[in-house]
């Protein structure tokens, strides 16, 4: 598949914004900590992938119902939905200058009740784009941080009616970040984020 930026100007997958608020300082001092010691943006790229899928559950699986949405509160919290990671994600990689984009797959729900949209990092190294999935290990999904290779959480299942969506946002997708900025808690945004962009 081929991956499309949404924006051009390659300097908006570098920007800060109120989802990727890199210039907050809990985003600052986390990232500071990653690039300590590390030998080269690659290297912190793949440390702050595995902080943020292995440090911080994914609510759905650890049971909290808070929502979280910026990525400093993901942060300050340790917790979100796979889309709060990705914003975590994406905040950590801008703040040591590495371009970061937001993307989706369509996957059917866990409870077999239609589909959601799930949340994803492309970070661009060597001249192109690799998507990367901070969602969260567990039991059956087995993402890991590969520029040689996708290794997601998930593979769509065409037959399912699941699929990848190409293009690369410099901001969350609109439909997702209303769902995540108006849900009180994880099972209203469970009910409330979108099937489709």
């Amino acid at each position: 598949m081929e991956l499309i930026q949404h924006t051009a100007d390659l300097s908006a997958y570098l920007a800060a914004g109120e989802a990727i608020d890199h210039d907050h300082p809990v985003v600052r001092e986390v990232a500071a900590r990653l690039a300590e010691g590390v030998a080269d943006s690659y290297a912190y790229a793949r440390s702050a992938y595995e902080f943020v899928r292995d440090t911080i559950p994914h609510s759905q699986d650890s049971g909290d119902p808070r929502v979280t949405w910026r990525a400093s509160d993901v942060l300050r919290l340790r917790t979100g939905i796979c889309h709060a990671k990705a914003h975590a994600l994406a905040a950590l990689l801008r703040a040591e200058d590495i371009p970061a984009a937001l993307c989706y797959q369509r996957l059917a729900r866990d409870d077999g009740a239609g589909h959601a949209l799930h949340g994803l990092v492309a970070v661009r190294f060597r001249g192109a784009w690799h998507r990367q999935d901070p969602r969260g290990n567990r039991p059956g999904v087995d993402a890991q941080f590969s520029l040689a290779g996708e290794r997601l959480a998930y593979v769509p299942d065409q037959k399912s009616n699941e699929m990848d969506y190409p293009v690369l946002y410099a901001e969350p997708h609109p439909v997702v970040l209303s769902a995540l900025q108006a849900a009180p808690d994880r099972a209203a945004l469970s009910a409330a984020l979108p099937s489709e962009l």
